[in-house]
């Protein structure tokens, strides 16, 4: 297992083609806008070595029987479910944002599970294929981004049908050593600073579709792709200090357009070619996996979120307040609610015909269902709390100034015993918890809503209910 020195060098020796405002990027390890994301990256590999978590933060890998990192672990029991929970709330805690490596091994799990049913049905070679990019992954304890979301183009459009193609990731030839990829995926988490990307459909697909139903994995410094770096709301704060925030860890996951262009995969790397009936398996096996982790690493990051407004209160004189207590009280029990759903997918999960367990899928969905409006109802009562300040703060650059530093910290005083520069930190990790890229990746990240819906619809068997109310008002169903 790596540490996360150990990782954060590893990246060095990657050849990866990183472009953000226009330009390309040599050195991402000491680039001030990908920094932060490694190290929160780092925060998953260094867990693994700490005493007090490293029960939570490694596993006994089924396939070579070695002690690994858990983000490399394809989960075995209930227990693996839950301490995955476990374990990313802690780091949530510990970092304060996203820490990126949920998604690959989401997709990973995924991968295993529907490789093996294909192999089933078809007698093919994928599941054993990834059981030795399994290996190879737990050995080297790499970094994976699982590539889901496509540019998708027009949505009223199944992927065969696209004027162009390309906004699908899809097979462009096939030959006897592999075959050859072209398209993107979008917004992926973590992917600047990962060492290999898994390739999943986006959604499911039709007999006509098959060149689109293609699951791999490739290097993420292969010939051919390029990453764009997505731009966020505070970047430009990360060339300083004090206005970032969060200046370890940044903000979310340093999001990035992945382009395929013509990439060559062996077909060592290749998992599904072609099976279309299987692609919608396989997306919602990946996304009911990652919605149950949104009830915990979220959890995490509001836990330091709720600590934040505490201190907050304190500084301005309003800590000891009914109102403001009360306010705390909400935020803790939306942000309960939300962990406590998170652990029951865990609890109520089940083996998979591979052996791999998966968390209980109405229960996954519903704790990124309540994500998407809970942690903004957090984020709002954050911003009733703390005050209009951290909206219109001087910067950093002002602060500094031997003029109008003075000012500055005479006018921005709260209690008379704190640092006006303790108040102005918090107020920017409030500022940095709480607004835009946060709270857009918690809205759609893991599928936007209605994708919750639609599943929690299929899966309520309302047939079944109807029947619980008539057998007690004595009505007989009519057949």
């Amino acid at each position: 297992m790596k540490t996360g020195a150990e990782y954060t060098e590893s990246l060095r020796k990657l050849k990866t083609q990183i472009y953000f405002q226009g330009k390309k990027i040599d050195n991402m390890v000491d680039n001030p806008y990908i920094r932060p994301h490694i190290n929160s990256a780092a925060a998953t590999y260094d867990m693994a070595f700490d005493p007090e978590y490293m029960e939570l933060g490694t596993a006994t890998s089924h396939l070579t029987g070695k002690k690994i990192n858990r983000f490399t672990h394809i989960q075995q029991s209930n227990d693996d479910l839950v301490k995955k929970v476990k374990l990313l709330r802690a780091i949530g805690q510990r970092t304060g944002t996203c820490f990126q490596r949920c998604v690959g091994l989401d997709a990973m799990n995924a991968v295993y599970s529907v490789s093996y049913e294909i192999d089933e049905k078809y007698g093919s070679k994928y599941h054993e294929r990834m059981c030795d990019y399994m290996k190879y992954v737990q050995e080297n304890d790499f970094m994976v981004v699982g590539g889901m979301t496509d540019p998708k183009g027009d949505r009223g459009l199944p992927p065969h049908k696209q004027a162009d193609p390309d906004v699908f990731v899809h097979i462009v030839e096939k030959r006897e050593d592999g075959i050859v990829v072209r398209g993107a995926k979008a917004h992926q988490t973590g992917a600047a600073n990962s060492h290999e990307i898994l390739v999943m459909p986006t959604v499911s697909m039709k007999s006509e579709d098959r060149d689109f139903a293609v699951s791999f994995a490739v290097p993420m410094d292969a010939p051919g792709i390029v990453l764009i770096f997505g731009r966020q709301t505070n970047d430009e704060r990360k060339l300083g200090t004090l206005d970032q925030g969060n200046p370890t860890y940044g903000v979310v996951g340093g999001e990035a357009l992945v382009i395929f262009n013509d990439v060559f995969v062996p077909w060592e790397r290749v998992f599904m070619c072609g099976e279309t009936e299987f692609a919608g398996m396989l997306v919602e096996r990946f996304a009911t996996y990652h919605r149950q982790n949104y009830g915990t690493c979220k959890v995490g990051v509001v836990d330091v979120l709720i600590g934040a407004c505490a201190a907050i209160a304190d500084y301005n004189g309003a800590g000891k307040a009914s109102h403001i207590k009360d306010k705390l009280v909400e935020m803790v029990l939306l942000s309960e609610t939300m962990h406590t759903s998170s652990l029951a997918a865990g609890y109520e999960g089940h083996p998979l015909p591979a052996g791999n367990y998966y968390p209980h899928v109405t229960y996954a969905n519903i704790t990124k269902q309540n994500i998407t409006r809970n942690h903004y109802e957090i984020c709002r009562i954050a911003h009733d709390i703390t005050g209009g300040f951290i909206a219109t703060l001087p910067t950093e650059q002002d602060l500094a100034d031997p003029e109008l530093g003075p000012m500055i910290l005479k006018y921005f005083k709260g209690v008379a015993s704190v640092p006006t520069e303790n108040r102005i930190k918090m107020g920017r990790l409030i500022e940095n918890m709480t607004g835009g890229t946060a709270l857009t990746e918690s809205m759609h990240g893991a599928g936007s809503p209605q994708a919750q819906r639609v599943v929690l619809l299929r899966d309520a068997n309302l047939e079944q209910r109807k029947k619980l109310a008539q057998r007690i008002c004595g009505i007989i169903p009519q057949e």
